[in-house]
């Protein structure tokens, strides 16, 4: 697909929500002081694009009022289906800003293709926080019968920032055989573009499967040094065990002499503890995290701040 210029002006290096997947598929490169060991990859520059509708709009299956996803499960402990993760944040138009209190409303199928168009199951909203991050946890949504082909496995979305306009799209998953027969999901130029819809999963160290969806939406946000982001200054090379119960060591790096901040956030972009906060020379450093025993279970945010710029997240989880 060819890009315009407005697109090439929206690239940028959006690597706090690349982080949110393990190391081992982390796809960006750092360019490192000689005196700490680099991380060789091909290109970590993402495209800024806006993000679109989907064709079906809507759908037939939608149901208004859906209740407050809580604990950050749409989908019940006891649904039957493969478990999947979705979390992303949200951004304004040039991803310089990340965009505080979004409403993103849910809803799919279950895991034999069927919607709940009687109650709320697999239906909620959610909030994106203060960092504009959202998460949750779901089944992975079953296939069915369009005419005579099968839609392939989607998510529908409503994200509504403060104060700015609706957006109505789906989001689908790389490898799904019947992405290229579906009407919406094939598309890939135009208002309806499909591409940045359709996201790679990958399988956890817990065994769910996880996904990262960046939305790029007109509204007013915050500034966090998103467009400002570099990872030859430092970032956090590994978490174990992930997940974790009683302690988790974090490994990072440090490329230039910096004061850094290693802290720990929840969901609601709250701090829970900061780990390490001095000024650092050139080398790699760990820290163990051991939070107290009455601290929920949940996925919490790792970071680590250098020169007070946010440089690179990671997610782990407290089981």
């Amino acid at each position: 697909m060819e890009k315009n210029k407005k697109d090439d002006r929206r690239k940028f290096l959006k690597n706090t929500s690349l982080s949110l997947l393990s190391v081992a598929v982390f796809p960006s490169i750092i360019k490192a002081d000689n005196s700490v060991e680099s991380v060789d990859n091909k290109d970590f520059t993402l495209n800024c694009n806006q993000s679109t509708e989907d064709a079906y709009g809507q759908g037939p299956f939608y149901t208004a009022n859906a209740p407050t996803i809580q604990n950050n499960q749409l989908a019940d402990i006891n649904e039957v289906g493969t478990r999947i993760i979705i979390s992303g944040q949200v951004f304004n138009l040039e991803c310089s800003e990340v965009i505080p209190n979004t409403e993103i409303d849910i809803w799919h199928a279950n895991d034999a293709g069927e919607y709940d168009n009687i109650g709320y199951n697999l239906r909620g909203k959610t909030t994106t926080n203060s960092q504009g991050f959202y998460i949750f946890e779901s089944v992975k949504p079953g296939l069915y019968l369009n005419g005579s082909t099968f839609r392939p496995s989607h998510i529908h979305f409503k994200i509504t920032p403060p104060g700015f306009n609706t957006l109505i799209t789906q989001l689908y998953f790389q490898g799904d055989p019947y992405l290229s027969t579906d009407a919406a999901a094939s598309i890939t130029s135009g208002s309806f573009d499909a591409t940045n819809r359709i996201i790679p999963l990958v399988t956890n160290s817990n065994g769910d499967l996880e996904g990262i969806w960046d939305i790029v939406i007109d509204g007013n946000g915050v500034p966090v040094g998103t467009n400002n982001i570099h990872l030859d200054k430092g970032m956090i090379y590994s978490v174990s065990p992930n997940p974790f119960t009683n302690y988790i060591d974090i490994n990072y790096g440090v490329f230039i002499k910096s004061k850094v901040v290693i802290s720990v956030y929840n969901i609601r972009g709250e701090i829970v503890a900061n780990l390490d906060e001095r000024v650092l020379e050139p080398e790699r450093y760990s820290v163990s995290w051991k939070p107290h025993i009455n601290l929920p279970k949940g996925h919490y945010f790792i970071s680590i701040i250098i020169n007070d710029l946010q440089v690179h997240y990671t997610k782990v989880v407290r089981q």
